[in-house]
């Protein structure tokens, strides 16, 4: 927290990007010092203004689409039984998630060949896996946001930052060429086609916090 607070000081704006559930990330953003918050891999956002959940991802029919993801779901788990669902999925409306935490890398990449196969699409960070739109991603979610509300602001001037596999397309150079890993990315290393370009020496939060104070830094 005193992080985020440090960058707000500094007037550094800071937009949150993760996997989490809608439900989750609309309590988190009322109260954390930050523009806003992108939820579910790319799939509906926030912005501190207005508190409230609105899509990135086009979706019809939420009911039928919740229902084919739980079906999917339910087609993997034929082969890997030992899969439990994610007990936010309730909150969700993008996406579907499964406690992964126990799955092999042999398992994960089986299930992304499941899904492509199916036509949706696939990630995971530690602890969970993301069946989704097949589109969906961090990337894609945050270009739009940019696009839409800072459509003045270069790429260039845009730092992403991402720690497991699930933020892989926040690290795509091409996009967002100034991008960072914390340091326990480094276990994913070998299985990501884009690399982060800077990986801080700390891990989880105190990767983040190293890498606040090496901003402040170079400002001061």
């Amino acid at each position: 927290m005193s992080s985020l607070e440090t960058l707000k000081q500094h007037n550094i704006l800071v937009l949150l990007i993760t996997g989490r559930s809608a439900g989750w990330c609309q309590g988190l953003v009322n109260y954390l010092p930050v523009l806003g918050i992108i939820a579910e891999n790319g799939g509906v956002y926030a912005l501190k203004e207005s508190q409230r959940m609105k899509p990135l991802t086009a979706i019809n029919d939420i009911i039928e689409h919740r229902q084919l993801l739980q079906n999917n779901f339910e087609e993997i788990r034929q082969k890997f039984p030992h899969l439990q669902p994610s007990s936010d999925n309730q909150f969700r409306v993008t996406d579907w998630t499964f406690d992964c935490h126990e799955c092999s890398q042999d398992e994960l990449l089986t299930i992304e060949k499941i899904c492509q196969q199916k036509k949706w699409g696939f990630t995971y960070s530690h602890i969970q896996g993301h069946l989704k739109p097949l589109n969906q991603n961090k990337a894609n979610g945050l270009t739009t946001l940019k696009e839409t509300y800072f459509p003045e602001l270069s790429y260039s001037e845009i730092m992403t930052v991402g720690d497991s596999p699930n933020d892989e397309s926040l690290f795509d150079k091409n996009l967002f060429p100034m991008n960072v890993g914390v340091a326990n990315i480094a276990k994913y290393l070998d299985r990501l086609e884009h690399q982060p370009g800077y990986i801080t020496n700390l891990s989880e939060s105190d990767g983040f916090c190293e890498l606040v104070q090496l901003i402040i830094t170079s400002i001061n």
